[in-house]
């Protein structure tokens, strides 16, 4: 099983024509995702990704034509949020969206406009997620991960390609690999993914990579003490990051005290997660419980 997206999931992508999306739609194409259809206003009737992914105007056109059910979204921020809403009004209910630096009012916009569809958004600021072996949406490399019984969610890009290699190479396979994003406005959050991983049977431990500012991973840490019965390893990043000084991602930045990668150690261990004291640790904690 999986967990958001899987090998029957009919993919669209916005911005299909750009630079970034038209190389990715080749690189989703060729992991063996369906994308059935892409979207840039204006390009209707054209053809992107060397003729195989058909473009169409508008999101309801490419739903109405292709039945799609997903979307990811590789439009300029200053679009972003606007094709965050078109996607919802059109019924797509998984929006997963790569832009970065889209400015937070226009994403607390487009989150209440989400939920108010009953749809599910995924980022922004994030690389997406893959069903290993059956469906990758994102920009997460190809040749990383395995099937397995591991389901990661990540607030890191970059820590997530470092630590699903790592596993892969100690011979751990992974159901679904989730980036959820580090902007200070998310729409899929830890709560949400720890809450799908549990209720999927053939996810047997769940890893979660966090890092400095916000409370999202104390609140994950208090779930998982309550609701999850799966072991769960973690890794904090952002350990001797100074007060006040923000560290990659808009929501990494420690402010009065709130949100330091030592309280959130606190929290996981707590709760019963074994916490990795660098990331390369992870696959090594993960590799002595399974």
């Amino acid at each position: 099983m999986s967990i958001l997206v899987n090998k029957d999931t009919r993919l669209i992508v916005q911005g299909v024509t750009g630079r970034e999306g038209e190389f990715h739609t080749r690189q989703m194409l060729e992991y063996g995702t369906s994308v059935v259809g892409g979207v840039t206003p204006g390009r209707g009737g054209s053809r992107a990704a060397d003729g195989r992914v058909p473009v169409f105007n508008t999101v309801r056109d490419a739903v109405s034509a292709t039945r799609a059910n997903a979307s990811v979204i590789f439009v300029p921020a200053g679009g972003s949020a606007d094709a965050v809403m078109e996607a919802a009004d059109a019924g797509i209910q998984t929006i997963i969206c790569i832009t970065e630096g889209i400015p937070v009012k226009d994403m607390l916009r487009a989150k209440t406009f989400v939920d108010s569809k009953g749809a599910r958004l995924i980022g922004p600021n994030c690389p997406g997620l893959t069903t290993m072996g059956e469906c990758k949406v994102g920009i997460i490399p190809n040749s990383i991960g395995k099937p397995g019984s591991v389901g990661l969610v990540s607030r890191s890009g970059t820590l997530t390609y470092e630590v699903v290699h790592a596993l892969a190479l100690r011979g751990i396979g992974q159901t679904t690999v989730l980036g959820i994003g580090g902007d200070p406005v998310v729409g899929t959050r830890f709560v949400d993914a720890l809450t799908l991983f549990q209720a999927d049977p053939q996810t047997k431990l769940i890893v979660m990579i966090g890092e400095i500012g916000g409370n999202d991973e104390e609140r994950g840490a208090q779930f998982i003490k309550d609701h999850v019965k799966k072991p769960v390893v973690s890794f904090i990043a952002g350990q001797t990051a100074p007060e006040g000084k923000r560290m990659g991602h808009a929501g990494a930045i420690i402010s009065g005290g709130a949100g330091t990668a030592r309280d959130k150690i606190a929290a996981l261990t707590a709760a019963g997660v074994k916490v990795a004291r660098h990331p390369d640790e992870v696959a090594e904690l993960v590799d002595e419980i399974i």
